[in-house]
């Protein structure tokens, strides 16, 4: 892994003459993304994003924490006790410049021995079960590090819309997909290309289903301007 979304991450903390970054997904063309947004305010933040962090209490853990806006405002503005988290070692190293006081880089699934109050997931939170074959043991995972009367904060959106209609006014979705909200992403930037890795954008539908089957109440506590929402899901409701 070249971790290229970390490297842009870095070098926009560090004024490393930092680019935009292209991401291209397996359903959609080439597209730019400034590095400026992964370091956005509350104020920049969509609806989705701020009702989420508005629901936050006691211990989080920001699950994919990025650049760490969201675990930046929790801890500073809210004063919340904040565990920050994510695969990218450079992007948890800016973090840390960024002043986060826990910041840490490892895989959701390796973290042992840690309970939480809130755990949140956003920017598509879904998105690094990969695949639907997933979504169990992340939840198990996920479930068990709650305390009691824990809730786990998690956005996605239904991209069905991304698909053609056939004649009928059904979707046309390859044969090949098992589920279609698997995505693949690649990634490029400053001419380098980061390895495909999975991506899974999850209908909120399935998302209660999966809660359900693990043990987890599901409800679906807003929804956004393009087809996204943010559900909340707790242990045993």
């Amino acid at each position: 892994m070249k971790d290229l979304f970390g490297k842009a991450i870095l070098d926009y903390q560090t004024g490393n003459a930092p680019e935009d970054l292209v991401t291209e997904t397996s359903i959609s063309e080439e597209d730019e993304m400034s590095v400026a947004y992964l370091f956005r305010s509350y104020k920049e933040m969509p609806k989705i994003e701020k009702k989420a962090l508005s629901l936050a209490k006691g211990r989080v853990l920001d699950v994919g924490c990025g650049a760490g806006s969201h675990s930046l405002y929790l801890q500073n503005e809210k004063k919340l006790s904040v565990m920050a988290i994510d695969i990218s070692k450079k992007a948890i190293e800016a973090c840390t410049l960024r002043g986060i006081s826990n910041a840490i880089c490892i895989d959701v699934l390796e973290l042992e021995n840690e309970k939480f109050d809130t755990v949140i997931l956003l920017m598509n939170g879904t998105g690094i079960f990969g695949k639907l074959k997933n979504i169990s043991d992340y939840l198990q995972k996920l479930k068990s590090l709650l305390n009691e009367g824990g809730q786990i904060l998690i956005d996605s959106s239904d991209i069905i819309y991304m698909f053609d209609e056939d004649e009928d006014g059904g979707k046309w979705i390859p044969s090949d997909t098992e589920y279609y909200g698997e995505v693949t992403f690649t990634i490029k930037y400053k001419g380098e290309t980061e390895e495909p890795f999975d991506w899974l954008y999850l209908d909120y539908n399935t998302l209660q289903n999966a809660a359900h089957a693990n043990g987890l109440g599901c409800e679906l506590v807003m929804e956004g301007e393009h087809f996204d929402y943010l559900a909340r899901l707790t242990i045993g409701k």
